[in-house]
């Protein structure tokens, strides 16, 4: 008989928040992340109440953060971005090569990204966080972590908060 963990999928159901494309584009983004030495959670609750769409974190203690963009009207109804930079190192856009780059805020890095990779079109400039910032930061995304690969191994024993 196969245990109960063994039936548990690896990959949590989608929740239909984002659409297919800023999806394909969150996929790539991290898998490129992922070959500069970051580990990527994505839909990480930032302590100002928002909601960061990607968050990246190395061995470094760097922290960037990626808002994914999957159109122009989505760039355009998007006013919350400027408060993701007090929790991070650098701030990056991620969109797919059919917008262009020109209609993004000066002052940010740039990826070009679609399901299977992306590449790093224009550098963020850095802007380091304060110690008690970055930590807090780090225990918020260890935090996330741990409770997503224990929903995973245990989906009962976790309500909702």
């Amino acid at each position: 008989m196969e245990s109960p963990a063994r039936q548990v999928s690896l990959v949590p159901p989608p929740d239909r928040r984002q659409s297919e494309t800023a999806l394909a584009i969150a996929r790539g983004t991290a898998r490129m992340l992922r070959t500069l030495g970051f580990s990527c959670i994505s839909e990480l609750p930032l302590p100002s109440g928002r909601r960061a769409d990607l968050v990246a974190l190395n061995e470094k203690s760097e922290i960037w953060i990626v808002e994914i963009k999957s159109s122009v009207e989505d760039l355009r109804a998007d006013q919350k971005w400027q408060d993701y930079r007090m929790h991070c190192d650098r701030l990056f856009f991620a969109f797919t090569q059919d917008l262009p780059c020109e209609i993004f805020p000066e002052g940010t890095g740039l990826i070009v990204a679609d399901a299977y990779g992306a590449h790093l079109h224009c550098e963020a400039p850095e802007h380091r966080l304060a110690a008690p910032t970055r930590k807090l930061m780090t225990v918020r995304f260890a935090m996330a972590a741990a409770q997503r690969i224990n929903r995973l191994v245990d989906p009962q024993g976790h309500s909702e908060f």
